[in-house]
Protein backbone atom coordinates (compact mmCIF):
# COMPACT_ATOMS: atom_id res chain seq x y z
CA UNK A 1 0.00 0.00 0.00
CA UNK A 2 1.20 3.58 -1.38
CA UNK A 3 -0.03 6.35 0.69
CA UNK A 4 1.56 9.91 1.47
CA UNK A 5 4.78 8.77 0.23
CA UNK A 6 5.01 5.94 2.82
CA UNK A 7 4.90 2.45 1.85
CA UNK A 8 2.86 0.01 4.04
CA UNK A 9 3.68 -3.30 5.31
CA UNK A 10 2.11 -5.30 7.92
CA UNK A 11 3.83 -7.46 9.45
CA UNK A 12 2.23 -11.04 11.03
CA UNK A 13 2.82 -13.37 13.63
CA UNK A 14 3.14 -16.87 12.20
CA UNK A 15 0.17 -18.72 12.65
CA UNK A 16 2.23 -21.93 14.09
CA UNK A 17 3.12 -19.61 17.14
CA UNK A 18 1.31 -19.62 19.80
CA UNK A 19 2.52 -16.82 23.35
CA UNK A 20 4.46 -13.42 22.99
CA UNK A 21 6.76 -13.38 20.25
CA UNK A 22 9.00 -10.54 19.41
CA UNK A 23 8.31 -9.32 15.75
CA UNK A 24 11.46 -6.91 14.05
CA UNK A 25 9.45 -4.67 12.21
CA UNK A 26 6.99 -3.73 14.62
CA UNK A 27 9.78 -3.46 17.51
CA UNK A 28 11.26 -0.21 15.61
CA UNK A 29 8.04 1.10 15.89
CA UNK A 30 6.91 0.98 19.53
CA UNK A 31 10.53 2.07 20.40
CA UNK A 32 10.50 5.01 18.08
CA UNK A 33 6.78 5.88 19.79
CA UNK A 34 8.26 5.34 22.96
CA UNK A 35 11.34 7.72 22.51
CA UNK A 36 8.29 10.50 20.95
CA UNK A 37 6.19 9.77 24.11
CA UNK A 38 9.11 11.47 26.36
CA UNK A 39 7.91 15.13 24.67
CA UNK A 40 5.24 16.99 26.67
CA UNK A 41 3.67 18.29 23.61
CA UNK A 42 3.14 15.04 21.88
CA UNK A 43 1.61 13.01 24.61
CA UNK A 44 -1.30 14.65 23.95
CA UNK A 45 -3.11 15.50 20.90
CA UNK A 46 -3.38 19.42 21.44
CA UNK A 47 -3.05 20.60 18.19
CA UNK A 48 -5.59 21.50 15.52
CA UNK A 49 -4.06 20.95 12.22
CA UNK A 50 -1.91 17.66 11.28
CA UNK A 51 0.80 19.67 9.95
CA UNK A 52 1.66 21.49 13.35
CA UNK A 53 1.79 18.10 14.73
CA UNK A 54 3.98 16.53 12.12
CA UNK A 55 6.13 19.85 12.73
CA UNK A 56 6.55 18.68 16.53
CA UNK A 57 7.22 15.04 15.97
CA UNK A 58 10.40 16.50 13.66
CA UNK A 59 11.47 18.59 15.80
CA UNK A 60 11.42 15.58 18.36
CA UNK A 61 13.28 13.60 16.60
CA UNK A 62 15.88 16.13 15.33
CA UNK A 63 16.21 16.45 18.86
CA UNK A 64 17.13 13.16 19.83
CA UNK A 65 19.43 12.78 16.79
CA UNK A 66 21.67 15.74 18.36
CA UNK A 67 21.58 14.15 21.64
CA UNK A 68 22.71 10.83 20.11
CA UNK A 69 25.00 12.62 18.06
CA UNK A 70 26.81 14.67 21.17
Amino acid sequence: MDTCRWVLQVVLRPKQTKGFQVLKKRWVVERTFGWLMHCRRLVRDYEQLPETSEAFIYIAMIRIMVRRLA
